[in-house]
């Protein structure tokens, strides 16, 4: 396995300390059949099952992420990237995270022996820097929002690897697997949609290489906050809006650095974004909790934006999924 440039295919190798090319270019991944995805580091993670949910006449699959080791899906891409990293003999990260990330990585960086720094946004709730601390990690608040926590890491990364969810594509390598587990819970099937809260894209990057290998593709439906939807704007090709923070606090990503990426997924799919206001999101999550699922804004986002994106009703026949992507607990 090695990196390769996106634009000039430059390869560069797993343990390089640069996290994009000279060029300018993001790294992708190229992995050979033959290379084998170590998995030693384990938190125990689980096949999570998925749960038939009903919304007035809309009928959905939710997808409990939510119990994952750390409580996230984050923790899929974490236990890959940390695997091999430590199998490279790296033994100090830094990162950057609206925390579901810096909660995962240092969880796994605990559990592989690795030294671990998180830069999160200064406004992260104390649940979040509680459990990240606990790991043993060390945290570093930004002030002024999450898009700062990705310029001090980077300031600031010395000698240590950046263990970045969103430019090493070992993390979404680790996201991979979960396009299979859909795929065999549903009977061997492709659902017809899948909707996904949205922020840097890493699910959404990372179910799509996974249904590649399967030969089909769902439909991805992507969901952000009217307050701070850089995708919608790009995929409808809108004017740009001036960003504001949501309640969805892991999709509050300004400028994602994969967008272009995400765009072609999704028309490629003939997929869709939807917009959906902040008290949508707080309806979802209320409604969520009094079935018994509890869950983060940000998973409450993508239940919602099912709902508007099925107002008028949907086909019997059509399996939506919809991964919650954090548990409440969290925030």
């Amino acid at each position: 396995m090695y990196f390769y440039c996106e634009k000039c295919k430059k390869p560069y190798p797993l343990n390089t300390h640069s996290y994009m090319c000279e060029c300018g270019g993001m790294f992708r991944l190229h992995k050979d059949p033959m290379d084998d995805v170590h998995t030693e580091i384990t938190l125990g993670e689980v096949e999570t099952p998925l749960l038939p949910m009903k919304s007035g006449k809309l009928e959905v699959l939710l997808k409990l992420e939510n119990l994952q080791p750390t409580g996230s899906f984050k923790d899929r891409g974490a236990r890959t990237l940390i695997n091999e990293i430590n199998h490279l003999g790296i033994k100090k990260i830094a990162l950057d995270s609206a925390g579901n990330a810096g909660a995962s990585m240092a969880a796994y960086a605990a559990a592989a022996g690795i030294e671990c720094t998180v830069y999160v946004p200064d406004d992260l709730s104390s649940e979040m820097s509680n459990q990240i601390e606990s790991y043993g990690a060390k945290i570093v608040k930004v002030a002024n929002g999450r898009m700062n926590t990705c310029a001090a890491v980077k300031k600031n990364l010395g000698d240590a690897y950046y263990a970045s969810h969103v430019y090493n594509p070992l993390f979404f390598e680790g996201m991979r697997p979960m396009a299979k587990e859909i795929y065999k819970q549903l009977g061997n099937k492709i659902p017809e949609y899948i909707f996904m809260p949205v922020g840097n894209g890493t699910m959404l990057i990372g179910l799509y290489l996974g249904f590649m290998e399967l030969g089909r593709l769902p439909h991805f439906v992507a969901v952000q906050s009217s307050k701070c939807a850089p995708l919608y704007e790009a995929f409808y090709d809108k004017e740009p809006q001036p960003k504001k923070t949501t309640i969805a606090h892991a999709i509050r990503i300004e400028t994602p650095k994969r967008l272009t990426t995400m765009v072609d997924i999704l028309k490629q799919t003939g997929g869709d974004v939807v917009m959906v206001e902040d008290t949508d999101i707080l309806k979802a999550k209320k409604f969520l909790a009094s079935k018994g699922v509890y869950v983060e804004l940000t998973s409450a986002a993508a239940m919602a934006g099912a709902e508007k994106f099925f107002a008028a009703g949907k086909p019997d026949n059509y399996k939506v999924v919809i991964p919650m992507t954090g548990s409440g607990l969290k925030r």
